[in-house]
């Protein structure tokens, strides 16, 4: 029996399982083999060489942003209203048939802003090349879902067609730890009260994936489908907005009905009448969760004119690094002034974690200033600072 013979036994025999707490070992083992299954299989087709044409688009700017809906719903309207990209646009299905990118300029950020083909139900499983088109969404560091007033109730489909892709939209990783060992079985510790899942399911699980040695520590209580990505390790945990489009044809009643129903976070735009579009650019800034660092070269004065853009938690030698690919091994030492700094022109080292609107400048050990000039990437010009 071949693996997609498997995947289907399996899954009858899900389908066919009560839902109540005496199945629920057999099915979470049954999960784990059907995932374990499903990877085998997408990296059979990965070694057959699938096309990508169309498809592979390079990462540019601060952040980068995937536009996800049904053929239809006004993602490249909105794309063009939120960049200066000319997407095709259309009043029919499947206007978009490659990856449109654009670049939104917000707040001293450069966002690319892809526009993906409209996906259909099982997407996932490759339906309307939607596998291609979702593959696009896992590499982006936000995804924006958007519905509109005609087909609103979709929400769950995209959500479940990203998630088969092994997206887990708004979730954080599993707080587990699983170290190999060479001896001794599985070991199970865990910090919370398990109420999802039991030690021996764990150890069973485990034993699925063939590790027969292990110390598994759980800080929190998962499920099996948590443990599953952990295991499986490929999981992209990727944050989410959800736009409700055409809102400008539906009054003020009619759409508090819609958000009523769905009981999720919308916003509501227009992209046709420009109808907060502005609160939309603010949402994808904050949602990104960017910081603003300034600055200032040895004995210079600070660029509040254009800061350089970075993910809140970044470090010192992540700022280096997006200077200048050789600057965070010749660093000798920063100064910071701003909210992480205990006063101003603190020394700190790479390691230091900078805050929103820190001041920032970098010096290289001796012998090493070479890089007067360099450019950065990201935000809407480059990003100079003197280290000769």
């Amino acid at each position: 029996m071949g693996v997609p013979e498997k995947i289907k036994a399996i899954e009858e025999e899900m389908k066919k399982t009560q839902v109540n707490k005496a199945t629920e070992h057999h099915l979470g083992l049954l999960r784990a083999k059907l995932a374990k299954l499903k990877r085998e299989q997408d990296e059979n087709r990965s070694r057959g060489g699938a096309s990508s044409i169309g498809y592979d688009v390079k990462k540019s700017g601060d952040g980068t942003v995937a536009i996800i809906g049904l053929p239809n719903v006004g993602k490249s309207t909105l794309l063009n209203r939120l960049t200066k990209a000319n997407s095709k646009v259309g009043a029919y299905n499947f206007t978009t048939l490659t990856v449109v990118p654009g670049v939104l300029n917000h707040n001293g950020a450069s966002i690319q802003i892809l526009d993906l083909p409209g996906i259909i139900e099982r997407a996932a499983s490759g339906m309307g090349l939607g596998k291609r088109i979702l593959s696009v969404a896992r590499s982006a560091d936000m995804i924006l879902l958007v519905v509109d007033i005609y087909r609103p109730k979709v929400h769950p489909l995209l959500i479940k067609e990203l998630r088969g892709m092994g997206i887990r939209p708004d979730e954080q990783p599993p707080n587990v730890v699983i170290e190999k060992t060479q001896t001794g079985g599985v070991s199970v510790t865990s910090m919370v009260k398990l109420t999802k899942i039991t030690p021996r399911l764990v150890r069973e699980i485990l034993n699925v994936y063939k590790m027969s040695n292990a110390r598994v520590m759980i800080r929190e209580d998962i499920t099996t489908d948590q443990l599953i990505d952990v295991l499986l390790g490929n999981r992209r945990y990727v944050s989410t907005l959800t736009i409700l489009t055409k809102v400008d044809l539906i009054t003020k009643q009619e759409l508090d009905e819609i958000k009523s129903k769905l009981r999720i976070n919308l916003i509501p735009v227009s992209a046709d009448s420009n109808l907060n579009i502005e609160n939309l650019k603010d949402q994808i800034y904050q949602t990104l969760n960017f910081i603003r660092i300034y600055l200032r070269p040895e004995g210079g004065e600070a660029d509040f004119q254009e800061p350089l853009i970075v993910k809140d938690g970044s470090l010192v030698q992540d700022v280096a690094d997006k200077l200048h690919k050789e600057l965070k091994t010749q660093l000798r030492y920063a100064q910071i002034w701003g909210k992480s700094a205990k006063f101003g022109g603190q020394k700190v080292g790479s390691t230091h974690a900078l805050m929103d609107e820190d001041v920032l400048t970098l010096v290289p050990r001796r012998g090493d200033r070479t890089m007067k000039s360099r450019n950065a990437s990201g935000g809407s010009g480059s990003r100079t600072q003197g280290y000769d």
